[in-house]
């Protein structure tokens, strides 16, 4: 859901997924001058029990709150957010919340609320009928976990660990699965499957007479997963896909009543430890005939375990890439395919963007793609990136990110942690839910394009490379026209953009200054604060200023 106004010189978007609700602002830099403001405070009211708060931020006032304690945030109404974009993570889904931003005006210590808009949103439904979005916490490496759990293991903490870094994903799967009873059947193509839990929740379905079949990677997850699987209770119901190009990648489950397929559980998600608590993951259910049938047509086949190349070529014929435009929001492409056409068409919808594009990458940027992200024009572009590169050419694919991301309408954010109490304002961080972790940060494989536009398209969740396209059992759902999906992947999408990007540029060149560390900790104390580029045309920040607030 999204909500606009503006009034005074003063204009404010609210975009609201179900657990992120991202704010945009903009003024005139003559009004920000002439007004002496000094940022913004932004009050939130929920409605459900009426509290009301005004919202903290990190940095401070040093002539008002120079050595504030470590983790402890200030109020935004004293010291306020020096930034054109602002974002709320405390949300709960399907809640009525109605927000207030004022420009604070005057001086450090003495501030008023001068041009002041409120608007009211209604965060998204997890579960929005035809469509339900998870998305797990994903910041196992953040100050929160830091606070509440003293960065001791997942396992180590318990449950409250486990629950608040799930989110509500492990959670979901269990619900989908908790579904099916007599006359009905789940099916599922995993590729690490390894979570109790899951086991439980299948096993619970079979006796409930449910039919379950699940395949899992028999490659490189082969020894791990069956290790894993011994007392499971589902002796009989699993299989290994011995024959795939390279990996069985999937991590999909179909759900049919009395032989009818009816919904699909699918999304970026291993079923494993690292894969639920650690790194960032989603899983996007859909409740559509059409689609649920197209997937049990596919598991068929991956049951069959051939090779790559007849699978590649009835993968590709039952699912044609580029996908028409119909009917419905929602198209199916899988893989192995015969050719990389699915590929070049995701690029070409990535370069298509007009106002803005968001991507993950958990394994590096596929030529095609820095094809699209290394050009100066007007399409605000960001890229949410595991690591720079993989493997031997790791040096040059490194070069390569650090050369886009020196256009000024791009941005890049790289998985990182704070390691140390550099600057005295910050605890320290883990980076994994066990000690073993191929992935430390972003597993998220999603594109979105001009999702704040009329026409919001959403792609994932495959990787976005030439190995996943015409090697890999994969499959990746396009969606398009849907602004509600599109809000909810946005929110999460900024939420750990945000969250990563600060934490990489600890590790920049000069961030350990003295005068760097001052510079991050304390607020600026005169309308300075605005020349960061927000008014330089073409560069991210304008772009970003313009675009969130609904300009």
């Amino acid at each position: 859901m999204r909500n606009f106004d503006g009034r005074d010189g003063l204009t404010v978007q609210v975009i609201a997924g179900n657990h992120v609700v991202l704010l945009g602002f903009s003024m005139e830099r003559s009004d920000i001058r002439s007004e002496k403001v000094l940022g913004f405070a932004v009050r939130r009211e929920r409605h459900s029990d009426g509290d009301v708060r005004w919202m903290t931020g990190m940095k401070t006032f040093a002539s008002v709150d120079p050595n504030p304690p470590p983790g402890v945030g200030r109020s935004s109404r004293q010291h306020p957010f020096q930034s054109f974009q602002w974002a709320d993570y405390s949300v709960a889904p399907n809640q009525r919340y109605t927000y207030r931003v004022s420009a604070m005006t005057g001086a450090p210590g003495v501030l008023a609320a001068g041009a002041t808009i409120d608007l009211t949103v209604t965060t998204e439904r997890v579960d929005l009928g035809r469509h339900a979005v998870f998305f797990n916490r994903g910041a196992i490496a953040s100050q929160e976990y830091a606070r509440r759990f003293q960065n001791r293991p997942p396992d180590e903490v318990g449950q409250a660990a486990l629950d608040w870094l799930s989110r509500g994903l492990v959670e979901g799967l269990e619900a989908f699965i908790g579904q099916a009873g007599p006359n009905d059947a789940l099916q599922g193509a995993v590729f690490e499957f390894e979570n109790s839990r899951v086991f439980a929740a299948l096993a619970a379905a079979r006796g409930r007479g449910a039919t379950v079949k699940v395949l899992y990677d028999g490659d490189s997850q082969k020894a791990s997963n069956e290790m894993a699987l011994v007392g499971s209770g589902l002796d009989g119901a699993v299989a290994a896909r011995q024959r795939s190009g390279r990996f069985a990648h999937n991590k999909f489950f179909v759900l049919s009543r009395g032989g009818v397929p009816a919904e699909v559980w699918t999304g970026s998600t291993n079923l494993s430890q690292n894969g639920l608590f650690g790194h960032s993951n989603n899983a996007h259910l859909v409740r559509d005939a059409d689609v649920a049938a197209t997937f049990a047509g596919y598991w068929a086949l991956l049951e069959r375990d051939v090779t790559r190349k007849p699978t590649a070529i009835e993968a590709t014929a039952m699912t044609p890439a580029p996908t028409p435009a119909g009917e419905t929001d929602t198209t199916v492409v899988f893989s192995p395919r015969t050719d990389l056409a699915a590929l070049d068409w995701y690029a070409d919808l990535a370069g298509n963007a007009s106002r803005a594009l968001f991507m993950t990458f958990a394994f590096g940027m596929d030529e095609r793609f820095v094809n699209v992200y290394d050009r100066t024009d007007d399409a605000l572009r960001f890229a949410l990136m595991e690591k720079k590169g993989n493997g031997s050419t790791f040096a040059q694919q490194a070069a390569t990110i650090d050369r886009i991301r020196r256009r000024s309408n791009t941005t890049v954010s790289v998985g990182a942690r704070i390691e140390l109490n550099t600057f005295d304002r910050w605890l320290a961080e883990t980076d994994r839910a066990t000690a073993q972790a191929h992935v430390l940060y972003i597993h998220t494989k999603y594109m979105l394009i001009d999702p704040l536009g009329a026409n919001p398209v959403v792609v994932g969740s495959a990787n976005f490379s030439k190995a996943s396209t015409d090697t890999n059992d994969e499959n990746m759902l396009v969606i398009r026209g849907n602004s509600a999906v599109a809000d909810v992947y946005l929110g999460e999408y900024m939420r750990l953009f945000s969250h990563y990007a600060f934490r990489e540029s600890l590790k920049f060149n000069g961030a350990t200054t003295p005068i760097e560390a001052l510079s991050r900790k304390h607020l600026v104390e005169t309308t300075a604060w605005a020349d960061a580029g927000y008014f330089r045309s073409g560069t991210d920040r304008f772009l970003r200023r313009r675009y969130f607030a609904g300009l």
